[in-house]
């Protein structure tokens, strides 16, 4: 979707701090969240797509303002609430209603230690033919619809050419919403740097975007 976290190609943001010897938590609480995040995923009440659509979807405000695991927070209390795992009442008190449910089965160790290293692939056999083959030259689509999707800002409108092909994936416009899986071929596409960034960019670097069928046309 067109929103704050479109931001490859944008300026004015600032150099990025580079932190040496970075721990992989800065603090408990981030270990925490990020332990919720993977745990709730358990119940299958979203897709990868979903939670990542739900990130997206934070006010602008929140999205620039909130730390990267502030953001996993909010995203899953709001997921949550949606999936009917807890209330709006719930996040407001800070508290499980007295009258709650409990849901069933619950997340012991052995169940988690099964289903953490399986994962989900998103790779799926469809049946119909691919439209492109690599080498071929397509054009990006130059609007796509408000909803999710994962064509960038910076590659619309622009050719490139067609390097790998990974068969039929899960459509994320549609998983992420919860409207289905709806797979469709995968393309790794590249493009000309200085065709995406102007003539600053060296002549010689290339841009390569992993783009979905129903985003291509034959150039």
């Amino acid at each position: 979707m067109d929103g704050i976290h479109d931001l490859g190609g944008m300026e004015g943001f600032g150099p990025i701090p580079i932190e040496e010897n970075e721990p992989i938590f800065h603090a408990d609480w981030e270990a925490r969240a990020m332990a919720l995040r993977m745990l709730m995923a358990f119940w299958g009440k979203w897709t990868l797509d979903a939670g990542r659509h739900s990130i997206e979807t934070l006010p602008p405000s929140d999205y620039l303002g909130l730390s990267y695991y502030e953001k996993w927070l909010a995203s899953l209390v709001n997921l949550s609430v949606t999936a009917n795992l807890i209330s709006k009442d719930e996040v407001a008190s800070g508290r499980a209603a007295p009258d709650a449910g409990k849901a069933t089965p619950p997340i012991d160790p052995d169940g988690w230690n099964q289903f953490l290293p399986r994962g989900r692939s998103t790779s799926r056999t469809i049946d119909t033919a691919p439209q492109f083959a690599v080498g071929d030259q397509v054009r990006t689509a130059e609007h796509m619809q408000s909803g999710p999707h994962r064509l960038p800002r910076y590659a619309r409108g622009h050719t490139g050419e067609i390097i790998l092909h990974h068969g039929g994936h899960v459509f994320p416009d549609t998983n992420g919403i919860l409207a289905g899986e709806h797979p469709q071929h995968l393309y790794t596409v590249r493009f000309a740097a200085r065709d995406l960034w102007g003539d600053e960019a060296a002549a010689q670097d290339t841009v390569t975007v992993d783009l979905w069928e129903g985003y291509l046309a034959r150039a």
